[in-house]
């Protein structure tokens, strides 16, 4: 079989996973039940508890441009803002907190969450993270298959761009996403695997099923992936973004990425070696956007502004069609100015220099956490 010619909606959805603080001590706070009610009254099914009961999630209805994903995930965000801040709550989009130990939070008590910590045990238990994922349309199989291999190499920038995790447990772990290390103890993740075409993804997807090993293709968590439940492509590789315009910048940038993609699968292009994909998925979880990436032919370690700027260039005719390139280009803002995981780290040590304890620095980050949420909210 082989990709459609038929040009696909390229629609998008958002989701966020955000964690709950107490506004003041920056501690994390479990959600109470009746919070969850008054928030699927306001939001219905496009908000969910998450595994750990310090966490929820948000989804955006589908939506034809990132206009249409600012309104609704504005909504999302003020509505979750407004109704966490009457049961004495705040959410932040951080895709870890500072200093909370996984070992002390309590998991949601739902039946599928039941049968996940049965199955992965202290993996899954671990999982005190929170990720976006942005989901483009695509309703040919074999064309999500083609354009899926064709993204991965992209992935990495991506996960620079949204860097929000530099610390675990009270400590700076030297990496600008430390969320990705702890996702990696999951099974099924990682980059996602070429195949020729959607029969070879449902081949090799199917063994795990008829073998018991998961129930379907939900349980695999590549960082890129087919969607089980939709006809879309789902990149998963990113951390959440504190501030709402970082993630529709993101979301802009795999809408962009995927028209592209689609429009020159014709053309013959070689795709870079696994292993340097790989090596730069690296990079990024290490450096986010300050070290460069690995590109080219031959191989050069490149500056993350360049890339940004030639992939913003190569797109331009397409963020044009669907009518983001403005938001897109915001891309070289975030690289100018740094990532979330930078900004966390500059109040740190803003505080540190002042005289702060670590933990009463690391409060702070929490603190403009919280104000990132609600200033872009």
């Amino acid at each position: 079989m082989t990709p459609t010619a038929q040009q696909p909606e390229f629609t998008i959805g958002i989701e966020e996973e955000y964690l709950l603080v107490d506004p003041d001590s920056g501690d994390l706070r479990a959600m109470p039940q009746p919070m969850l009610s008054d928030l699927h009254d306001a939001l219905g099914k496009q908000v969910s508890r998450e595994f750990l009961n310090r966490q929820i999630e948000v989804g955006t209805e589908v939506c034809a441009t990132v206009e249409d994903a600012r309104a609704d995930l504005g909504h999302l965000r003020r509505t979750v803002q407004r109704i966490a801040g009457q049961y004495g709550l705040a959410p932040i989009a951080a895709s870890c907190h500072p200093w909370e130990d996984w070992a002390d939070q309590d998991r949601t008590d739902k039946p599928r969450y039941a049968k996940l910590d049965d199955d992965l045990g202290a993996v899954a238990r671990r999982m005190l993270i929170g990720g976006m994922h942005v989901h483009v349309g695509i309703a040919d199989p074999d064309t999500r298959i083609a354009v899926m291999n064709r993204l991965t190499p992209w992935l990495p920038v991506l996960l620079a761009l949204s860097a929000s995790s530099p610390f675990w447990q009270g400590r700076d772990t030297g990496l600008a996403s430390w969320r990705l290390s702890v996702f990696d103890g999951m099974p099924r993740t990682g980059l996602p695997p070429r195949f020729p075409d959607w029969d070879a993804f449902e081949t090799a997807t199917g063994t795990f099923v008829d073998l018991g090993v998961m129930e379907d293709t939900s349980k695999i968590w590549w960082d890129l992936r087919p969607s089980h439940a939709f006809p879309t492509l789902e990149v998963r590789i990113c951390d959440v973004s504190p501030k709402l315009e970082d993630t529709l910048t993101l979301a802009a940038l795999v809408q962009g990425l995927a028209r592209t993609i689609w429009r020159g699968l014709a053309e013959d292009v070689p795709l870079p070696d696994p292993l340097i994909v790989k090596e730069n998925r690296w990079r990024a979880q290490r450096y986010g956007v300050a070290e460069g990436l690995i590109v080219g032919h031959p191989a050069a370690i490149v500056p993350t502004a360049d890339i940004v700027d030639d992939m913003l260039k190569s797109m331009a005719a397409d963020t044009a069609a669907l009518d983001s390139s403005r938001t897109a280009a915001r891309a070289r803002d975030i690289v100018a100015q740094g990532s979330s995981a930078i900004r966390q780290r500059s109040v740190r040590q803003t505080e540190v220099a002042r005289g702060a304890s670590e933990i009463e620095a690391l409060r702070s980050v929490v603190q403009s956490l919280i104000a990132e949420f609600s200033t872009t909210a």
